[in-house]
């Protein structure tokens, strides 16, 4: 029995090709479309881009001011959960801050890297808000605190420029935050 070669090839090719439009075709509008809606239509979402790797889920996103990120975690890992499957849920938030919100944020950092280390959450906000009261030119930031299980999140805001915070409850073993 002679086997001929341009069947065999032929075959192959449309074999991996099939197998992997399948599983490209799955990938993309069984898991990551839905996902992108769901997040698409959170309010305070102005763009996102979801990237899903075998045990990470990652979400770039650019936020309006004043959007609650916690909620927004909660509602995309609840909801989202099927999509997820199991996998870490990373966000990257882009950042439409100004130089008075980084200098905020420069200023107030020391004192919530020490909160955070001494799990004394409840002082952030005090030491957010106390920033305003020491130097008037920072009257008009507005800064929101909220916490879940695995992250505090901070969020600053000066009108139309926002700056977002996540900062991880689990102390890293060394290093600064990356996010921040």
């Amino acid at each position: 029995m002679k086997l001929r070669l341009m069947p065999v090839l032929l075959t192959s090719l449309l074999s991996a090709a099939l197998l992997f439009g399948g599983w490209y075709s799955y990938r993309q509008f069984a898991v990551q479309e839905p996902l992108q809606k769901l997040v698409s239509s959170y309010e305070g979402v102005k763009d996102s881009h979801i990237s899903i790797k075998r045990n990470e889920v990652t979400l770039k996103l650019d936020l309006q001011p004043g959007t609650k990120l916690r909620e927004l975690v909660q509602y995309v890992s609840k909801e989202g959960s099927s999509a997820i499957n199991g996998r870490t849920l990373k966000l990257d938030v882009e950042q439409n801050s100004s130089a008075l919100l980084d200098e905020y944020w420069d200023k107030a950092m020391f004192s919530v890297a020490e909160a955070m280390e001494s799990r004394k959450y409840t002082l952030i906000p005090a030491k957010l808000d106390g920033l305003k009261v020491q130097d008037s030119k920072y009257s008009g930031v507005t800064a929101t605190t909220e916490i879940d299980d695995n992250n505090v999140y901070v969020s600053l805001s000066n009108g139309s420029e926002s700056k977002f915070i996540i900062l991880p409850r689990a102390a890293a073993t060394m290093g600064v935050w990356n996010n921040a």
